[in-house]
């Protein structure tokens, strides 16, 4: 499909374009012309659109669906759908899965029903046989399968000589290890361990399980060498252990999930369990400190953290509920509210991309066309009827939004 983007704000930090106002023209899926005004001819679809801007396409490094096994909570299908209407040309797939994603045919299976959709799906596979924390997977052949980082989604390696082991063999083909913060022997609650829980009368996971295990990795990485990325941190002292890793030279980085940027333990006063996440929400204090060091680009990436639940999983008593929310869609709203709309766009597309080794993207002449088309300014509420989600589990759910997205490019399709 040919098209073109009418008056549209250019946000790409490595673009000669970026911050002005052009019209774009695509060409069977090639940036053909960047210029103030391009004439439309005929077979060229005319996109004009309110306050409209475009950036390189998002992508977003933590995203669940379920299939195989949880199909239920959502499909790969209805999940890649629902990433491109939120704005997303690519995901990376945990491996919550039932088989696991512990081998290379698992790891084909995702890629290749994933095949010829408008978003890029690719995998990360578990670094441990069965996703139990004993015995290192078979990571080299994973990734010629097509395997993007190796980790057991929101499941800590206990066992510190196995992360060792597997920070030093990655080494050999240059794979990236995921590490979740989290030191299980003193996290066994539901919620944030603090005053809230206390009053509520819930078990507390303590900040200091998340950054026990943030030390003890840094340690580790410190002493092995290898490419870490610890997923989803929370805390105020975890931004401040991995700036000082970062000043030591260590090749580390990490990503916080939007819903901890604005959303705090208070949220659970009524034992709401789509606040049940996992690292739980913390404090104001966190949140604050999680802002600036997105700001400051000691976070290198925001993600979703998109984990659809079932209802029978989440409508039940707090303590029995699973972990998890969903949050492609309201993820650029979100996050809009809190953080400067170009490092947002740096946090979804430059930097998460150069981490997972995906493709380079750049809106310049003569690039492929991978884009997101969104208006920053957009004031709403995010109601259910943003959810397109098969699984309903929000934090977000009834609160303020700034942004819209109008849709993405990708592949040669348009989906807006």
């Amino acid at each position: 499909m040919n098209i073109l983007i009418k008056s549209a704000k250019i946000i790409d930090e490595t673009s000669p374009f970026h911050l002005q106002i052009k019209d774009v023209l695509v060409t069977n899926g090639i940036i053909t012309q960047i210029a103030n005004t391009i004439e439309a001819k005929k077979q060229v679809k005319t996109i004009n659109l309110e306050n409209l801007h475009i950036s390189c396409g998002w992508f977003d490094t933590s995203v669940s669906f379920g299939e195989p096994g949880f199909e239920e909570r959502e499909t790969i299908y209805n999940g890649l759908d629902v990433a491109a209407k939120s704005g997303f040309t690519a995901v990376a797939l945990n491996p919550n899965t039932f088989p696991v994603i512990d081998t290379k045919s698992a790891v084909e299976f995702l890629i290749h029903k994933a095949a010829k959709k408008n978003v890029d799906l690719h995998p990360i596979a578990n670094l441990t046989k069965g996703a139990k924390g004993e015995e290192m997977a078979e990571l080299y052949d994973m990734q010629k399968s097509g395997a993007i980082a190796f980790g057991d989604y929101n499941k800590a390696i206990s066992n510190v000589n196995l992360l060792k082991i597997s920070l030093q063999y990655a080494q050999n083909f240059e794979a990236l290890i995921l590490s979740f913060p989290q030191e299980n022997s003193i996290a066994a609650g539901y919620m944030n361990e603090g005053e809230n829980s206390t009053k509520l009368g819930l078990k507390g996971i303590p900040a200091l399980a998340e950054e026990l295990q943030i030390a003890r990795d840094l340690f580790l990485l410190e002493y092995t060498g290898g490419k870490l990325h610890i997923p989803c941190i929370s805390t105020a002292k975890s931004v401040k252990l991995i700036a000082e890793a970062k000043k030591k030279g260590l090749d580390v980085t990490c990503s916080v999930a939007v819903h901890h940027l604005l959303l705090t333990d208070e949220k659970i006063q009524d034992f709401d369990a789509n606040y049940k996440v996992l690292p739980p929400l913390r404090t104001k204090k966190d949140t604050k400190a999680l802002q600036k060091g997105l700001e400051k680009g000691i976070i290198d990436m925001l993600t979703s953290d998109h984990n659809p639940i079932d209802i029978e999983h989440k409508k039940v008593a707090f303590e029995h509920a699973k972990f998890g929310t969903i949050g492609l869609e309201s993820l650029f709203g979100a996050a809009n509210l809190v953080v400067d709309l170009e490092k947002i766009i740096t946090a979804l597309t430059t930097n998460p991309r150069k981490r997972f080794g995906l493709e380079k993207v750049c809106i310049n002449k003569n690039e492929k066309a991978n884009f997101t088309l969104f208006n920053p300014d957009y004031k709403n509420t995010f109601t259910d009827k943003n959810i397109i989600s098969t699984s309903k589990n929000t934090a977000f759910l009834d609160q303020k939004i700034k942004g819209r997205v109008y849709g993405i490019y990708n592949n040669k399709k348009l989906i807006i």
